[in-house]
Order: structure tokens, then sequence, then C-alpha cells
């Protein structure tokens, strides 16, 4: 038994010795970080954003929210029990729909506006129908159960399929029609917090407690890339409007950017005067603006290519930022909170 203690041991440190060597090998192979390549490019200005609406109706901790691709609506899910629709230009709630469990964590809208979905620490992915829902409750239509863990992250590829992250440390790809499992993800050694769809929805990122994230390519279910670099729990990720890159946001108070085709970090923000963690990330249309939603009630906007501090800060929650997403058209960003509101900025 001692001899396979110190064969392990041996191991362990063989192993960490090769990682150092191969994040040697990287750093000599990137060039430069994005910051310092564009030192000579213009800062922009800073966005002159300011609250345009409050939508109020939820009467607990606001989780999640997130747009629909074609209109102004989107849906978001508080522990008050509800799952609601808004318009956010006119703030009126087109849908209420009461839900099964209070514990709600994600929610999503189908980019056809036809269906929402969320899910939380029941396990489950519930998908309610909005078709013909003008006159009638809405009811689940279908629950997507085969996960062992919570449902942290659940984004639509289209009306008939729809990707969920988990406490179990895998990521799932269903068929709605059918109510059943397509394909299963297996590599992260931690709890899945967040997952974001590419552009051409035919592979997503999903960011872990075990501190990395993992490129997957849906068809295939096959982890393409692994990244590293955070020193605590990823909480949320995105991609870059391009498709090729995305940004995560952690609990260690920074947000990184990472290329895929060059498997390298382009770039670091975080602040010397900034200690929370982050709840949520997302960037503007043109991916020249990062939105970061932190612990500490505010979000703050970083210029994409600097990362030195943050441009400018929008407050105005009084509790924690959980959630924030980006109109389809990037004329407007949502923020969620634990006071109970959602805002709209413009």
């Amino acid at each position: 038994m001692s001899d396979i203690g110190q064969r392990i041991a041996a191991a362990e440190k063989e192993a960490a010795e090769l990682k150092k060597q191969i994040q040697e090998k990287k750093q000599e192979m990137g060039e430069t970080k994005l910051s310092a390549f564009s030192k000579d490019i213009p800062s922009v200005p800073k966005p002159a954003m300011k609250i345009r609406r409050t939508l109020k109706g939820h009467i607990a901790k606001i989780y999640a929210m997130h747009w629909t691709e074609e209109k102004t609506n989107l849906v978001s899910a508080s522990q008050d029990g509800k799952l609601l629709v808004w318009d956010a230009v006119t703030t009126n709630k087109l849908h209420a729909i009461p839900l099964r469990s209070s514990w709600v964590m994600t929610c999503a809208y189908s980019p056809s506006g036809a269906f929402v979905a969320c899910g939380g620490l029941d396990n489950i992915c519930s998908i309610f129908s909005l078709r013909n829902a003008e006159n009638q409750p809405i009811r689940v239509c279908r629950e997507l159960n085969a996960h062992t863990g919570f449902l942290s992250c659940c984004r639509f590829i289209n009306d008939r399929h729809i990707v969920t992250s988990s406490g179990d440390q895998t990521c799932n790809l269903w068929d709605i029609e059918a109510g059943t499992r397509v394909s299963e993800f297996v590599s992260h050694s931690g709890d899945v917090m967040s997952l974001s769809l590419s552009k051409d929805k035919d592979k997503f990122v999903s960011g872990s407690c075990d501190f990395t994230s993992k490129v997957w390519d849906i068809k295939s279910a096959k982890c393409t890339h692994t990244f590293t670099g955070h020193e605590s729990d990823l909480n949320s990720v995105a991609y870059f409007p391009d498709g090729y890159t995305f940004v995560t946001g952690s609990d260690d108070s920074s947000c990184r950017l990472f290329d895929v085709r060059s498997y390298h970090e382009l770039n670091t923000y975080m602040h010397d005067s900034i200690s929370n963690g982050i709840s949520s990330v997302a960037f503007s249309s043109s991916g020249r603006f990062l939105f970061a939603g932190y612990d500490d009630y505010q979000c703050h906007i970083w210029d994409t290519l600097k990362a030195d501090k943050p441009i400018t800060t929008l407050t105005g929650h009084s509790n924690r930022i959980s959630c924030l997403g980006v109109s389809s058209d990037g004329t407007a960003l949502c923020t969620g909170s634990w006071d109970h509101f959602l805002k709209i900025w413009a």
C-alpha cells in the first residue's frame, strides 16, 4: 500500500510539473494580452446609461432573466414561485406562471418566443408553452427529468431542443417534444453553474465550480477546449458576438476573456478596488462593452479592449445583482436583483 501511495504522489507531482510546463509554453506562444496590443487605440467614451424602466411585480429575490430574440419581451424567475413574462417597453406583465417549486435558479426564452423554461433545486427543467395563452392558465407542457443535481442554467437551441447545466457536474441536450435526453456532456469535476450558446448554436461554453470553463461540440457531445486561470467558482459565462471568444465571471472578483482559436486568455478584468464576486456577465451587441453584475449591488462596465479599470458603474439596486442580459437588438440592458426588481438601462 505504501508503494502505491508513493507512486500516486509521484504521478501527482509529475502531473503538476507538466501542467506548469504547459502554462509556460502557452505564455510563450501567446504574443501579448489584448490590453497591451490595443494600448494605442483610443478609449471609448463613457456610455451615458440610466434607468429607463423598472419592472415591479416579484415579491422575493430574482434569480434569473432572459430576453427573447425577436421582441422586447423578457422572462424572469423569482423565489416568490412565479415566472413572469414582461414587455420591457410598456412594463406590462404579459404572463404570470405559477411554479411547483419556488426554488428556481434559471429561466430561458425560446428564440421564437413560443416557449419559456425554468428549473432549480427540483432538478427538473420545466417547459411552458405561450401559444394561445391569453385567456387560460399556463401549465407545464414538458418536464425534463434526468439530472441528479440542481438545474443551474438552461438555454433553447430552438423550439425542439434545449441545453441544461446542473449541480450534478453535467450538461444535457434534450428533445423537448419527446421529453428525452439526447446527449450528456461529462467532463467537469464540480457543479456546472452556467452555459452560453455560440452564435451558430452548434457549440456552447460551460462554467463550473472546478474553476474551469469548457467548450463543447453539441453534435459530438465532446469537450473540445478546457480553459483555466480562475481561482474560485465560475458563476457566469457569455459568448462574444463573433462566437470565437467568450468571457467568464467568477467569485475571485475577476472576469476573463478567452479565445477558442488561439486557446489563450486574452484579457483579465479586475481592479484592486473590487473585491466582490461576479454573478453574471454579458456583452454589448458590438462586443466593445462588457457588463458584469457584482455582489456589491453594482454593475460595472468594462472596455473589452482595455481591461485596466471599469469605465463606469451602474448603481440603482439595493441588493445583489443576480442576473443581467442585453436585448437582441442591443438597445437595452436588463439587470435583475435580490431587491425584487428588474431595471432596464439604456
